[in-house]
């Protein structure tokens, strides 16, 4: 069985509702990575004490999740209608093939290891 590997970046704030929305719908894990980025709004300008600064990179969330390709259409639609928000900076997602994969602790393989 193929696997997919489904990469996500999503504003902070949705994590929480995202996780639930992908453990309902049978996601077993998921790797969560806090990172910095920039998209189409190419940052954004803020005032500080007075001065106003230029900020590059705004707070996101990176999403890895593996699932068998079977799961991923369905992984991909939950998270882009869960994550939107309809304003800029709503994300992206990724989805790549996986060459394979190994559950440490017991050596299984593929969609088994999942």
């Amino acid at each position: 069985m193929k696997v997919k590997l489904i990469i996500a970046t999503i504003k902070p704030f949705k994590l929480e509702e995202v996780r639930e929305a992908l453990t309902g719908i049978g996601v077993r894990g998921m790797m969560v990575t806090e990172i910095k980025g920039f998209g189409s709004q190419s940052g954004h300008t803020e005032i500080y004490r007075g001065a106003e600064y230029a900020v590059n990179f705004v707070p996101k969330i990176k999403l890895e999740i593996v699932v068998a390709s079977s799961m991923a259409d369905q992984v991909v639609e939950t998270i882009k209608s869960t994550a939107q928000t309809g304003k800029i900076g709503d994300g992206k997602i990724f989805v790549l093939d996986v060459q394979s994969a190994v559950r440490v602790r017991t050596g299984e393989t593929d969609a088994d290891a999942l």
